[in-house]
């Protein structure tokens, strides 16, 4: 099953590389990576996608990732209501004949066109996973020349109102 955990590490030199080496020892395949600084000077937040087989695993991961001298805070995220995003840039080739066709193809993934070449577009998305493999499913018969995928980045929501008395009150 795969599983999004989070880690909040010390923005040290080497970081990235000793966890990222602990789970390839461990065997645990990495999906997905994005690794940047967050709102706390010298922070930095890991998202991992992983694939993990079972509960005893996934409770052996997070416990290899506690240990790490630079990780302050791991939490996996999977089920709990969360905010998640990838971004992608394809490369299509296209020429003046079919770029309206390819406009129409990217405008319902609220993608957009960032570079316009003689015989390429190169086209920026953002969102769940599951949506960008849709359109790179459908820009492959334009024939993808070049493409490349941040890995995701998430974090869990802020709290939501349990009931209707909840959100009235947060409104008013």
């Amino acid at each position: 099953m795969k599983r999004i955990i989070t880690a909040t590490v010390q923005n040290r030199s080497g970081v990235l590389n000793r966890v990222t080496g602990m789970m390839v020892k461990r065997q645990f395949n990495i999906e997905s990576i994005s690794v940047g600084p967050s709102e706390t000077e010298g922070i930095s937040k890991m998202t991992f996608v992983v694939e993990v087989s079972d509960e005893q695993k996934l409770e052996q991961l997070t416990k290899q990732l506690n240990k790490q001298i630079d990780v302050l805070k791991v939490t996996d995220i999977t089920d709990k209501a969360i905010v998640a995003r990838e971004l992608a840039l394809i490369k299509v080739g296209s020429s003046s004949q079919n770029r309206a066709e390819i406009q129409g193809v990217i405008t319902p993934f609220r993608a957009s066109v960032i570079d316009v070449s003689k015989d390429s577009l190169i086209i920026q998305v953002t969102g769940n996973p599951e949506k960008i493999d849709a359109l790179i499913d459908l820009l492959k018969p334009y024939g993808i020349k070049e493409l490349t995928r941040t890995g995701v980045t998430a974090f869990q929501r802020g709290r939501q109102p349990e009931n209707v008395q909840e959100m009235n009150a947060l409104i008013f």
